[in-house]
């Protein structure tokens, strides 16, 4: 997928997650370890959001594309997040994954990738 999709797709799903209620507090967290979509607040919650997109559903939809080892970047960039943000450090987070497919439906899973201690 093009950059330009994608950054397409990464304000479709803030769109639509805003009309749910949450509110953006970052776009595109880079960080040596990897990259944050979005990072919203749901109430009390920090949501940290991995937008997925396909242009074929062939391969499968989008969510299905968060494999094990980018999971784990993800785990490791959230990670990261908090620690250089410490303001959020008292607050429950959670991971969240937003797919959208060529028709422009989205689904929206939340606590797809939960942290295992």
């Amino acid at each position: 997928m093009s950059r330009y999709k994608g950054q397409l797709a990464e304000q479709s799903a803030c769109d639509f997650l805003s009309q749910q209620g949450l509110s953006l507090v970052q776009r595109n967290y880079l960080c040596r370890v990897g990259e944050i979509d979005l990072v919203m607040l749901d109430g009390q919650t920090l949501v940290f959001v991995e937008v997925r997109a396909r242009s074929h559903g062939s391969y499968g939809d989008g969510a299905m594309s968060v494999i094990a080892s980018k999971q784990r970047k993800l785990l490791k960039a959230c990670s990261h997040y908090l620690v250089s943000h410490g303001k959020y450090d008292k607050i429950p987070c959670r991971i969240d994954v937003v797919s959208l497919d060529n028709q422009g439906n989205i689904e929206w899973i939340k606590n797809a990738i939960i942290r295992e201690y």
